[in-house]
């Protein structure tokens, strides 16, 4: 079997192939690509992504690997990260930029007139460290990682999805969605190859998934 990692040049990329291959042994070829012939005839599909969201669209396109990733989110079992989980859906408000459209919806900055704690302290933004990750629907990525297990964030935008295809939350301060999934399709905003033993787990259950939800 291959996954391949998709290079555009905006991403984790070292650590997120690294964490793959501890993960997936002699189950799984792991490789990084920057060629869409290699995403498209790999067996499933990782999807990183770092830094602006215009920078990581421009950078997806210019490099011919905006519709092999559409391609192989329609038919692979398919991993969107941070920033490639954003850019799956039809909007961002950083740099007024569109998305890929895979899912209905957008994606918001953490709004100023929100951002304090139950005692009116000041959060900051970006949203920075570890925090709790809270089960909305069972899913098979999600598989032996507990109920409010913490995972690694750096972001200063989260998604806001139309469809109710929310399975995972987290909360800084209110709730937002924080991994989304659909048929073959499971996209996280925090750093699963950041976050020690669950995010290890959460990759070795991409490796074993069938696409299946």
């Amino acid at each position: 079997m291959k996954i391949a990692v998709v290079d555009y040049g905006m991403g984790n990329l070292r650590s997120v192939t690294k964490a793959l291959e501890h993960v997936a042994g002699d189950a799984a070829e792991i490789i990084l690509t920057a060629d869409p012939a290699v995403v498209a005839a790999a067996d499933k599909v990782v999807f990183p992504g770092q830094g602006a969201m215009p920078d990581c669209m421009r950078e997806l396109e210019a490099r011919g690997l905006k519709q092999a990733v559409l391609d192989a989110a329609k038919t692979k079992p398919f991993l969107g990260i941070c920033v490639g989980a954003q850019l799956l859906f039809e909007f961002s408000e950083e740099g007024d930029t569109p998305g890929l459209g895979v899912f209905k919806g957008k994606v918001i900055r953490f709004p100023a007139d929100k951002m304090h704690d139950e005692h009116g302290q000041k959060l900051k933004v970006p949203h920075m460290g570890w925090n709790e990750m809270f089960i909305l629907k069972d899913h098979p990525l999600w598989a032996g990682i507990p109920d409010g297990e913490r995972f690694y964030f750096v972001h200063s935008y989260h998604f806001v999805p139309a469809d109710d295809i929310a399975v995972i939350e987290s909360a800084y301060p209110y709730r937002f969605a924080a991994a989304v999934a659909r048929a073959n399709i499971f996209a996280i905003q925090c750093h699963p190859e950041k976050s020690h033993n669950a995010g290890l787990k959460l990759l070795e259950n991409f490796v074993h998934w069938n696409g299946c939800f």
